[in-house]
């Protein structure tokens, strides 16, 4: 099996209506289901969160804070699931409770250093 990226958008919040403990809860509910049944079929590799805290570097040691500074979507976390195909990890990402609240999931396959045939001179600074 291969592993895939899962990386969770959202729009940028900006002020506005705060969801209440009783609706985050459920959301939080939505999420742990999710994910336990990635892991019940012995597919999920991890997960995190992503706070809003951090630093954005561009070139000339330009640093900006926040990793959204000039951008509408925030990437809020991220899951890394084992699948056969690209295909197998769309239909995981298809029950992800982020598409219920307009966010969206990017699906990306993951290629590990060591796999990649040029590895060894990358890591070696050849």
């Amino acid at each position: 099996m291969k592993e895939y990226l899962m990386l969770f958008r959202n729009e940028k919040m900006e002020g506005g209506e705060k969801p209440s403990a009783e609706q985050m809860q459920t959301v939080m509910k939505q999420w742990q289901t999710w994910i336990k049944g990635i892991a019940a079929r012995g597919q999920y590799s991890g997960t995190n969160r992503l706070l809003s805290e951090g630093k954005t570097l561009k070139g000339e040691n330009v640093i900006s804070d926040g990793p959204f500074a000039e951008v509408k979507e925030v990437v809020g976390g991220y899951l890394i699931a084992k699948a056969n195909s690209l295909e197998e990890a769309v239909g995981l990402a298809k029950s992800c409770p982020n598409l219920l609240y307009g966010g969206s999931v990017e699906v990306r396959t993951i290629m590990a250093i060591e796999d990649d045939p040029n590895a060894d001179s990358f890591l070696d600074g050849k």
